[in-house]
């Protein structure tokens, strides 16, 4: 299995006073920080190795989580250090630790999908980049992605249109090499980068139909809190078998 990026350096301001004193990848949800709750399901998934790219109070989550001996995983940090670099540079600077190829995860989402399905898909498609998608409809956040057979024909987060069913689910896989047309440790949004892609038809698309959790603003975090207590145990996210 790919290693995973976690992208966990934002301020979460929409989250204060919470993330006043704590980063939101610390933030408690159903009795535990999220992170942790990313963590266990990731290595559930079959993942061994994660980079946290962390900014904002970074050596709280460092702390928290430590080395992940204790998930059974392999965790290393790539900070932004004084400048927060934005998801695209985090990425940019996480690089060597992260070699080739890498699945990339939003540090606010908990997301029911199979990460081998995915990482299949990426393969099959034999192209640099790919984005999971989920037909929202506007209906949990602002859609912003034009999706058709197995392609990413159009995405953009910034001006985002009508006609635009379907949403940047939180999770993709990336070649290290998309990123080499953007200056090292710049700051730089994930989305620019994911719309250039899309724009060069080299962006595939994964479907998903079981909807996303986000803990990025109060309601996300109430619907997900709910969301993980529903569970008793992680394995009971999936209706298949995630190996």
């Amino acid at each position: 299995m790919l290693p995973v990026a976690i992208l966990a350096g934002g301020l979460a301001t929409r989250l204060r006073p919470i993330t006043k004193t704590i980063p939101k990848a610390l933030v408690p949800i159903a009795g535990r920080p999220f992170v942790l709750w990313q963590l266990e399901y990731l290595r559930d998934q079959g993942v061994s190795r994660v980079v946290l790219c962390t900014g904002y109070r970074s050596s709280q989550i460092k702390q928290t989580v430590g080395d992940g001996s204790q998930f059974g995983i392999e965790v290393k940090y790539s900070d932004d250090g004084s400048t927060l670099l934005g998801t695209g540079g985090a990425l940019g600077k996480a690089l060597p630790l992260l070699g080739a190829e890498f699945f990339v995860l939003y540090g606010d989402v908990f997301l029911p999908v199979s990460f081998s399905a995915v990482e299949k898909a990426y393969y099959t498609s034999d192209l640099p980049g790919l984005m999971t998608v989920y037909r929202n409809q506007g209906q949990w956040d602002i859609s912003n992605v034009i999706f058709n057979n197995d392609r990413v024909l159009e995405y953009n987060k910034f001006r985002p249109r009508r006609d635009m069913a379907y949403i940047d689910y939180g999770l993709g896989i990336l070649s290290n090499r998309v990123l080499d047309h953007y200056s090292r440790e710049t700051v730089l949004d994930l989305a620019t980068v994911y719309e250039a892609l899309a724009n060069a038809g080299q962006l595939a698309g994964f479907e998903v139909f079981e909807r996303f959790y986000e803990i990025g603003s109060p309601d996300g975090l109430a619907q997900t809190e709910e969301y993980l207590r529903s569970k008793s145990s992680l394995q009971e996210v999936f209706d298949y078998d995630v190996q």
